[in-house]
């Protein structure tokens, strides 16, 4: 199992991310912060690790999609209301997937996120 510090530092980074979303200050990079969050518990759930959290996920992916139009518009990152609760719910199920596994199933999860990301770049959004 991945030890508790590691899944820890993730997890303050993720948080991290999402208050400075939330407070107005969010970048670009705590958006990727967040996608990449999104990708990986997206792929652990369609692999049979917590697949209860695909609805959270999509929450996720809608909210992070409108917060990546409305950078491109206004150079402003922000989040709605439900899309902030949505990644919450996210962050905990994260960790949830992450601790249940073992951490080289974790990383060989980490590597699969990255190849299909790789593979399928003209699906994955970006912002510009």
């Amino acid at each position: 199992i991945t030890p508790r510090h590691i899944l820890d530092k993730l997890r303050f980074t993720e948080y991290a991310a999402l208050d400075s979303i939330t407070r107005g200050m969010g970048t670009v990079q705590d958006w990727r912060t967040l996608v990449d969050l999104l990708n990986l518990a997206e792929m652990m759930a369609k692999n049979g690790v917590g697949p209860e959290v695909l609805p959270i996920c999509q929450k996720s992916q809608d909210g992070l999609h409108k917060a990546a139009l409305r950078f491109e518009k206004s150079k402003k990152m922000g989040l709605d209301g439900p899309s902030i609760q949505a990644i919450r719910d996210l962050i905990e199920y994260a960790d949830l997937q992450q601790a249940s596994v073992s951490r080289g199933e974790f990383e060989r999860y980490v590597q699969k996120t990255r190849d299909y990301i790789k593979s399928n770049g003209n699906l994955v959004v970006e912002i510009k």
